[in-house]
């Protein structure tokens, strides 16, 4: 069994588009879509859900409103400005005004103030600095669900895919269960492949999608950013003793940048194993959501199915 994993320097590459295609061709392979923070991989395939579980990649604190004592520690410590004192006015013997004043609003003459803290769960990092910092033990740290993971079937086979929550961390960890997960329906199923789509860029989820698999595909496009972060994506291939190939997406609309990121991957001796021309057709298959290769027998779908087969060559050789 063999994991290749389809990955970019940067977003907009056609990363996904080469993903989908493959999963198409691949007939029963087990198919990870690895990029957790933007996933999208299943408009295509339209997956079918049989199992959905909570991720819990940390903890959360909060704030036991009935201990706390406003002392303000907390929001010195806090990095994140997670943390926060909510005033109250206070008359003179302590207690709240019933009109509900703030201290600032109050005219100076015995009158002072009161707060309690409260931390945002957007903001919060987990850390547990607070808690530990509090002197009346007032801050508990708690399980945070920081999304969501899935099992489901397609028309193309088995697929494991994730949400991640709004302003949630802790990709790396997902896109780690996401893997294994998928290894382990393809171990049980007999299956050749595991495809990844993996994140792009060069962050946490995208060594966590590259460690330790067969091949990595890198997408990439005839601009100069599509080179720089090029770059940077195979070097970190290569610091995870992954080896790389490329395939260069939508290469006619700047032949130059096309010959200049050939000529780099030729210096380092990275293999070029796809030239993919620009072609309406892919956006008219994502609309019908659908791959390129099962909506088209055009320029771009012929030029992916070729790419299929230099790549699956390659994992088997």
């Amino acid at each position: 069994m063999k994991e290749l994993v389809i990955t970019s320097g940067k977003g907009g590459t056609g990363k996904t588009s080469v993903a989908a295609s493959f999963a198409a061709l691949a007939r029963g392979a087990v198919i990870a879509d690895c990029d957790v923070d933007a996933a999208d991989l299943h408009l295509v395939l339209s997956p079918e859900v049989r199992r959905r579980e909570e991720f819990s990649g940390g903890e959360i604190a909060s704030v036991r409103a009935d201990s706390c004592t406003g002392c303000g520690r907390c929001v010195e410590v806090c990095r994140f400005d997670a943390v926060s004192l909510e005033r109250q006015a206070t008359d003179v013997d302590g207690e709240p005004d019933a009109d509900g004043a703030s201290a600032g609003s109050r005219a100076p003459g015995g009158a002072g103030s009161s707060g309690r803290a409260t931390i945002s769960p957007l903001a919060c990092e987990g850390c547990g600095v607070c808690a530990h910092v509090c002197p009346e033990g007032a801050i508990d740290l708690r399980v945070a669900v920081n999304g969501e993971w899935f099992v489901s079937d397609t028309r193309c086979g088995a697929l494991v895919h994730a949400r991640l929550g709004i302003a949630q961390g802790n990709s790396g960890k997902l896109v780690t269960l996401v893997r294994k997960e998928a290894r382990r329906i393809a171990e049980a199923r007999g299956a050749d492949f595991i495809l990844v789509d993996g994140a792009p860029g060069i962050g946490c989820p995208v060594i966590a999608s590259l460690t330790g698999a067969d091949l990595a595909l890198a997408v990439t496009e005839p601009t100069l950013s599509g080179l720089h972060d090029l770059r940077r994506v195979v070097e970190v291939a290569r610091r995870l003793r992954v080896p790389a190939a490329v395939c260069v997406s939508k290469w006619d609309l700047s032949l130059e940048s096309a010959h200049a990121i050939e000529e780099w991957c030729h210096e380092e001796g990275v293999p070029v194993v796809g030239l993919i021309p620009y072609d309406g057709a892919v956006t008219a298959a994502q609309i019908a959501g659908l791959s390129v290769v099962e909506y088209s027998d055009g320029g771009a779908a012929s030029a992916v199915r070729d790419l299929w087969t230099r790549v699956s060559g390659m994992l088997e050789s």
